[in-house]
């Protein structure tokens, strides 16, 4: 059992990290650290609720998991770093590439584990396009769409200013950037579509973004507050088919609904959330079939976190592919006021 210190204490940590930390069985949540010490969260049992950080260090964790408001990550990570201990920090992972470069650079200098925390790879529609792609039946690939949308002008309507850290381009593409480079790799250009629909010193609220590699492989990562009608989660293009994944990953779903992953169905897709392949065969018949979702597990994240600290295995988000998804979200923002 790896002892677990947190810091911070609201949505992000109760909802995207406490359940699947509990879950691997591999973790034990021993302090929570947040500057107000108030939640509306129901406690851990056995843990540690405290206002001073000192705690955190007096614990000696083997790990500090990291999610506060993201202009305090990089700030969090150097000060667990600077005190001898490995960190974990939610996304965006800091708010410059040059800092992340920083951080990476103290925490090899102390010999420390330091990661972002990319819990997206374990989507089930991305892990169901993986399936798909390596099946073969698409052909060669010409063109990925993935879109996170919703419909929530709410949200920009009630933001007056412009900040970076805080974009739409930090707070969700950062998933989906990660799912980029992840299982694509870094590709040879990148055309930017950011916006303020808004207007000019509003929140950026929208994002299209084309990845170019080599021969005819474009990724498109497109998202937008205005979308009354989501569009579909994946598109796949190949030379032989197409696959449709229409609706995303559900365990955010069951987990807004308060349906842990304790349950067995947890975050499963029904047979009408799974996507549509259609495909040409060698003989030129076209068939079309339902593709039976992967399971989508966040667990997996701290699985792979567990390996590397416990057991020195190479780490599951390389610093680089961190390094390279904030120089893109930089580019993306440098026109924004």
């Amino acid at each position: 059992m790896l002892r677990t210190a947190i810091i911070g204490n609201g949505k992000g940590i109760n909802r995207y990290h406490i359940p699947f930390i509990l879950k691997t069985g591999k973790f034990e949540i021993t302090t929570v650290y947040s500057r107000s010490g108030k939640s509306k969260w129901a406690p851990v049992e056995g843990v540690h609720y405290t206002t001073d950080i000192n705690d955190i260090w007096a614990d000696n964790p083997d790990l500090v998991v990291i999610s506060t408001p993201s202009d305090t990550h990089a700030a969090y990570a150097r000060l667990v770093l600077e005190h001898g201990f490995n960190a974990l920090v939610d996304k965006p992972f800091a708010e410059t590439a040059e800092e992340a470069e920083e951080l990476f650079a103290l925490a090899k200098q102390k010999g420390l584990f330091l990661q972002c925390y990319q819990n997206r790879r374990f989507d089930s529609d991305f892990l169901t396009v993986q399936k798909v792609i390596e099946s073969g039946k698409l052909g060669d690939l010409l063109e990925v769409e993935m879109h996170f949308d919703y419909y929530r002008p709410e949200i920009p309507g009630n933001v007056h200013t412009y900040s970076r850290i805080n974009s739409y381009v930090y707070g969700h593409a950062c998933h989906t950037v990660d799912q980029v480079l992840s299982y694509f790799g870094e590709p040879e250009h990148i055309v930017y579509d950011v916006r303020q629909l808004l207007g000019e010193g509003r929140m950026n609220d929208y994002f299209d973004m084309d990845f170019f590699y080599p021969g005819p492989l474009k990724v498109s990562v497109k998202s937008s507050y205005f979308r009354l009608k989501e569009r579909a989660s994946f598109i796949v293009y190949g030379k032989k088919g197409v696959f449709v994944k229409q609706t995303k990953d559900r365990q955010e779903e069951h987990l807004k609904q308060f349906y842990m992953p304790d349950h067995e169905d947890f975050g499963l897709d029904l047979p009408e959330h799974y996507g549509t392949l259609t495909y040409i065969d060698d003989s030129g018949d076209v068939h079309e079939e339902r593709v039976v979702s992967e399971r989508g597990d966040y667990a997996r994240f701290y699985e792979a976190v567990y390996v590397s600290i416990a057991e020195g295995k190479e780490k599951l988000v390389k610093d680089e592919e961190t390094i390279a998804q904030l120089r893109i979200l930089e580019k993306a923002c440098e026109h924004l006021k």
